[in-house]
Formats: C-alpha cells, structure tokens, sequence
C-alpha cells in the first residue's frame, strides 16, 4: 500500500472545475497565489479568462473551457492539460448547480439536469483523472458537495438527491484509493454568499462570506482528516440532525422555507 500524502505544487498541476464564480473562483485564486498552476474549467470562457487575469503569483489560471456533462470532452480537456502543463496533482471537482423545486411543477427532465451537471460531472472528472493519478501512486481529489447531502430538505428534491449521492460517492471512493496513495477530501459547505444562494428567498443561517469560505477551505486540504465542512456551527447541528427521528427532524425542517 503507497503511503498517502499532500501534493504540492512541485508535484503537478492543479484542475478544477466551476472556477468562473462562487467558491471554485475564489479557491484558484487562493492556489494561484500559493504557486500552484491552476487549470480553470467552466462553460464560459470569456469568464474564466477574467478570473484568470486577477491571479497574482507565483502562480497562475489557465482557463479551460469545459462542459462538464460531456464526457468525451472532458477527457479530451484532461488529457491536453497532462500534454501542455504536466501531470494533474490536485484535482477540486466543484462544478455545481441548484435549482429550487419541489412537487408542484416537478419535471423529470429538470432533476436529469441537477444530476447530470452536480454527479455525473463528478464522475466524468474521475473518469478523465484516476488513471493518471494510479499510475503515478499521487493525487489529491477533493469533491465538492454540501450539508444539503445530510438529510432531505424542503425544495431540493434535485440537488439534495445530487450532494447526498456524491458523498455517498466520494467515502467509497477514499477507501478505494488511498491503496494507491491518492488523498480524497470530501467539502461539504453550508450557506455560502455566492451567485447560488444569492437566488434563495428563505432565511439562511450562518450564511458566510466566499472569501472566508474559499479560505477555510484552502487551508484545510493541506489537513489529513476526509470532510471539511463550514460555517462549523451550522455543519454541526445539521450533522446532528441526521440522528433525529423522523417527526421531530420533518417537523423541524418545515419551519425552514416560506408557505
């Protein structure tokens, strides 16, 4: 079994998705200014190209347009980031989306989009990084989900179903993989104040700024434990509501969102 241990920039490069706004845009500025070549990959390229002009060194963005629910294409966007910036240490799978709904008005085809873009993204990334990274016994993949994974919320059918299957995902994936000393890291953030959550009309506890958010998270890869979680206060109690029995926990998680 190959030890596991925290890549660095010395090591390879950084690819990341959903890097033109929200959380993902501010952790590769984050890693940018830490020396690390971050290869940022979103739809929109005019986007990422200015993301990428506010990086400060020693390191840099090099946008990577990609849409994430296409398979062949991230392979492709992969493979020309190991052939023009060298091997992918860090892998951050963040791309996400959400979109309130509920049973009034429920299409399947809408649901098919949240999974398609918050699962199968993930696992086209996997699909597109793991070889490389067994191959070299390295790599650090971190997957970003939420607490919304934790138990079922009032209007997220879709994107509650989503995070709660990728942390289902991502804990058989860390034991998979550490055999080859591949890191794996599970972020599950709360309320953050990003374009996402700007289009919530229901109160959002601890709602914290991206900037602090991107921060905690920065800091707490280069930690050994598998989840990282913020604001702390909200992760706890929502990760105690796991344990509540079912009257109590539906009759709490009414009162969260507006009649």
């Amino acid at each position: 079994m190959t030890p596991v241990r925290t890549p660095t920039p010395k090591d390879g490069v950084c690819w990341i998705t959903g890097a033109s706004s929200g959380i993902g845009e501010h952790v590769a500025l984050r890693l940018a200014a830490e020396g690390w070549t971050v290869c940022a990959s979103a739809r929109r390229a005019e986007t990422l190209s200015a993301v990428a002009a506010r990086a400060t060194g020693p390191g840099r963005i090099v946008p990577v347009p990609l849409d994430v629910t296409d398979l062949e294409a991230t392979r492709k966007a992969v493979a020309d980031i190991r052939a023009q910036h060298g091997e992918i240490a860090l892998c951050i799978l963040n791309a996400g989306t959400y979109k309130p709904d509920g049973a009034k008005g429920f299409k399947a085809e809408e649901f098919k989009a949240t999974i398609d873009i918050n699962v199968l993204g993930v696992a086209y990334g996997l699909d597109a990084v793991l070889p490389g990274m067994i191959e070299r016994k390295l790599g650090h993949i971190v997957v970003v989900s939420s607490v919304a994974g934790y138990r079922g919320l009032p209007r997220a059918l879709a994107y509650g179903a989503s995070k709660a299957a990728m942390i289902n995902m991502t804990e058989s994936l860390k034991m998979d993989v550490e055999r080859y000393g591949i890191k794996t890291q599970l972020v599950n953030p709360g309320f953050i104040k990003t374009p996402l959550t700007d289009k919530n009309d229901f109160p959002m506890p601890f709602l914290m700024p991206v900037e602090e958010a991107s921060a905690r998270m920065v800091a707490e890869m280069k930690q050994d434990h598998f989840e990282i979680t913020f604001p702390r206060r909200f992760a706890f109690i929502l990760q105690r509501m796991r344990c509540m029995p079912y009257p109590l926990y539906f009759a709490l998680a009414r009162k969260t969102v507006p009649k």
